[in-house]
């Protein structure tokens, strides 16, 4: 029987109800919510009426919530800005985190975010960065991982879609309208394509940036665009636009080119083009966008020792691609990462499976359809 942590839920608003909590269901008797808290008793109320948590165990302050000794572990789901001060409360209590994304709401702030973990050395913090837990993803990084494109050279991604207020989505949210941190929705949003990115391509070391905005509904620039240089000596080029006027037939993948073929990463559809002529598509079938790995691997770091893979260092990592591209954008100038924290690393992400698995998708909810086709 595996281990139940009391687990205490800070914020109950749309990303918990919509991500972390099927996620926390499916994981059974891993997790039990014994305290949770949110501004808004009529959003506490609603949490508590569809996960079945007694509304008991509500209250109505983050301190209150944090002085309950029966809290092990905290859900911290708040806006971006409050991510560093809650953290450190949490921590200062005793508590574990498990923190939304990104660490910190600007560079100083993530760089203090990562010195958290030197601080409290007997916590365990998890910035909860999902695409590294994705099977699809996961996916992709086997295949390369197994050889299949031989050295890769070139990345090149164009991510668009439309960005406006629509309720009941998070574009809905308040705080996202007027930030009070840097990059607007890409350092919401793009992040998460800055995971996708070091995943399969290793760590950036330096870049140019340039940035637009076409979008009056969201703070930030709504366009950044990157040019791209990884450790590994590949090159790249990475484009992302949240405009608020409708976009018609973007394909958002990202194509990434090697000297044995090429690979074409979308959304559960990967293609491998291999030199010999052969064509493979592969179908993932996966139970979430990696939200129950990412909470299985909290859980087994916690009671098992085994080693987390969202870490603070990671997700300041993501979150320094964007910044230093708008840096880049701002000064007009190519701009440089250093090795600190950790050093840069050409396999910046380990590839996550489960404890005492074999392969990376054993025991878990995830089927991989295959064909392949010989192209003229």
């Amino acid at each position: 029987m595996a281990r139940t942590i009391n687990l205490g839920i800070i914020g109950t608003g749309l990303a918990v109800e919509k991500l972390h909590w099927p996620a926390l269901r499916r994981l059974g008797n891993r997790y039990e919510v014994v305290a949770f808290t949110n501004r808004s008793r009529e959003k506490a109320e609603h949490f508590a009426q569809y996960s079945g948590t007694p509304i008991d165990r509500f209250v109505d302050s983050t301190d209150a919530l944090l002085a309950n000794d029966h809290v092990e572990a905290v859900l911290i789901s708040l806006p971006i800005e409050l991510n560093y001060p809650t953290t450190l409360a949490a921590l200062e209590a005793g508590k574990h985190v498990i923190c939304e994304k990104p660490a910190g709401a600007t560079e100083p702030e993530s760089r203090a975010f990562v010195e958290l973990v030197n601080r409290f050395p007997n916590q365990l913090i998890l910035v909860a960065e999902n695409w590294f837990y994705r099977d699809d993803l996961r996916f992709a990084r086997s295949l390369i991982d197994a050889g299949v494109l031989g050295d890769i050279h070139l990345i090149s991604w164009r991510a668009v879609s439309q960005l406006i207020p629509r309720d009941g989505e998070f574009s809905s949210t308040p705080w996202r309208h007027h930030a009070q941190y840097d990059g607007g929705p890409h350092l919401d949003a793009g992040v998460h394509h800055t995971a996708q990115i070091r995943l399969l391509g290793g760590d950036v070391y330096r870049l140019h940036g340039e940035t637009q905005d076409a979008n009056s509904t969201h703070s930030g620039p709504s366009d950044l665009t990157l040019n791209l240089r990884f450790k590994s000596g590949a090159i790249g080029s990475y484009t992302a636009s949240y405009p608020e006027l409708a976009v018609i037939g973007e394909s958002n993948a990202m194509a990434i080119y090697g000297s044995e073929g090429q690979l074409v990463v979308g959304r559960n559809e990967i293609t491998l083009a291999r030199g010999d002529g052969k064509l493979t598509r592969y179908r993932i079938t996966q139970q979430d966008g990696g939200y129950y790995n990412e909470f299985l691997n909290f859980h087994e770091a916690l009671t098992a020792s085994e080693p987390l893979i969202g870490t603070v260092v990671q997700s300041f990592r993501n979150s320094e691609i964007i910044l230093k591209g708008i840096e880049s954008a701002r000064k007009g100038q190519v701009i440089s990462f250093g090795d600190l924290p950790e050093p840069l690393s050409a396999d910046a992400v380990p590839l996550w499976k489960p404890r005492d698995a074999d392969g990376p998708f054993d025991g878990l909810d995830v089927t991989i359809d295959e064909e392949t086709v010989t192209v003229s």
